[in-house]
């Protein structure tokens, strides 16, 4: 948000005010830096800004059961928050997919809470959805906070 222009910007019509703002030389710096870009290349992995860290659904179809296949999902998640500079302890959000909720919630709560700080539980919320390969038994999506 822009909450002051200078003052030979400030005395046009806010629409040119805008226009002249964002087309000279006080381009905004957007601040975002992407982590695992080459990965899956039509996303990042990892998105930083303003101090706070998006991290895609992290997802493993190596592991034939929900367990194996969470707990290498949040090892991924635990690398990329690494990598952003953070850690788990500053989660804020977690966002969990499951391919069939009613077989596996329990099994993937229990290798979620052998994971997550005690201390700093984020909010969650959990849903079961068709995840894009049908050997994807569960994805998570978490943000953190950088500091």
């Amino acid at each position: 948000m822009i909450t002051h222009l200078p003052r030979s910007i400030a005395r046009v019509s806010s629409a040119a005010r805008c226009q002249a703002f964002f087309s000279t030389t006080h381009t905004l710096n957007t601040g975002i830096q992407r982590i695992g870009t080459d990965v899956l290349p039509p996303m990042s992995q990892a998105v930083i800004h303003n101090n706070i860290v998006y991290l895609s659904g992290q997802v493993d179809a190596t592991a034939d059961d929900v367990v194996g296949q969470t707990k290498n999902v949040l090892a991924k998640v635990d690398t990329y928050l690494k990598e952003a500079g953070t850690d788990k302890s500053k989660l804020l959000t977690s966002s969990i997919w499951l391919k069939d909720i009613d077989r596996d919630f329990g099994a993937m709560n229990e290798v979620w809470n052998a994971w997550i700080d005690p201390n700093n539980k984020p909010v969650r919320a959990t849903t079961q959805a068709s995840l894009a390969n049908p050997k994807m038994l569960v994805e998570i999506q978490v943000t953190a906070v950088k500091d």
